[in-house]
């Protein structure tokens, strides 16, 4: 199935330091660029977060926050930390003894000191499992939001193949007297030019002519790579593979032949056909650059 790179979702639950959200948000990029930001309490579990990802997505920027939700969290259970209030109680001591006229502290002041109050330690066995069914969830959330706009994407790119095939097939009729009516022309201005005894060379050089506006070669590739489209669209993104890179590949080679078409053109009808090729292509190449 075609994927797109961009895409949004958001997982969350309960944890006994509060509530505990994961987002993920993907845009494009040519390869697969992962960005962190992790609360503290849960910077362990990065590498962990890391390895689920890059199994699941090929291509894009994805920006990854975990952090617990504090408006949400449940109230912590504090305790005194005993070694803490030990040292700061020598050296309320130390100071004393410098400055006997200051005020003691007060309960308040105490509590206030860094480190006297010890947070209860995260059980980071729960929150790694924790992490882990959040990021699959959000995973799960992501792949398929890529998934509904890789599909209209798709269709997009196959609507710009199936003009593009009509046009090709519109101008194919008109290529013999397209040919024919260079031809005349130029077998016109030969005997304009070098007059009338000069038949054989007359016909060496429209002959030459006639080969280098023969677009034959250019329309048959043309239609190659757009079999090539349709099968990589079919296909979508296999293992190991992107759809994305080798469609930007194929909408390279199509505005190629598009140009070489344009170039060559002997009519009116087969340039206006060659730039609405090339409109074509550009559209598919826009909607690619989305794509896994």
């Amino acid at each position: 199935m075609i994927q797109s790179m961009t895409g949004y979702a958001v997982a969350s639950a309960d944890s006994p330091r509060g509530r505990v959200s994961l987002e993920l948000r993907s845009v494009n990029s040519r390869f697969l660029d992962l960005q962190f930001r992790v609360a503290d309490e849960l910077r362990a579990l990065e590498p962990a977060l890391r390895e689920l990802i890059a199994a699941r997505l090929a291509r894009g920027k994805v920006d990854c926050r975990f952090f617990f939700n504090e408006s949400d969290a449940a109230p912590r259970q504090s305790a005194l930390n005993a070694e803490a209030v030990q040292r700061l109680k020598d050296l309320t001591t130390q100071a004393k003894a410098l400055f006997p006229d200051a005020a003691p502290l007060r309960v308040a002041d105490i509590l206030r000191w860094p480190g006297v109050l010890a947070q209860p330690a995260a059980d980071e066995d729960a929150l790694r499992s924790l992490g882990a069914q959040l990021c699959r969830q959000a995973l799960d959330e992501l792949v398929a939001a890529r998934g509904r706009e890789g599909a209209k994407l798709a269709a997009a790119v196959r609507e710009r193949v199936a003009a593009m095939r009509q046009r090709v097939a519109d101008v194919q009729p008109l290529l013999p007297q397209s040919i024919q009516s260079y031809q005349k022309r130029i077998s016109d201005r030969l005997r304009e030019a070098l007059g009338a005894g000069e038949e054989e060379r007359i016909r060496a050089e429209v002959a030459m002519f006639a080969t280098r506006v023969d677009v034959d070669e250019e329309l048959d590739r043309l239609r190659a790579h757009l079999d090539e489209v349709d099968r990589v669209l079919s296909a979508g993104a296999q293992r190991g593979s992107s759809a994305g890179k080798r469609l930007d590949f194929l909408a390279q080679e199509l505005n190629r032949e598009a140009n070489t078409l344009a170039s060559k053109a002997a009519s009116k009808e087969v340039s206006d056909c060659a730039l609405e090729l090339k409109l074509l292509v550009e559209q598919i190449r826009e909607q690619v650059q989305n794509i896994e």
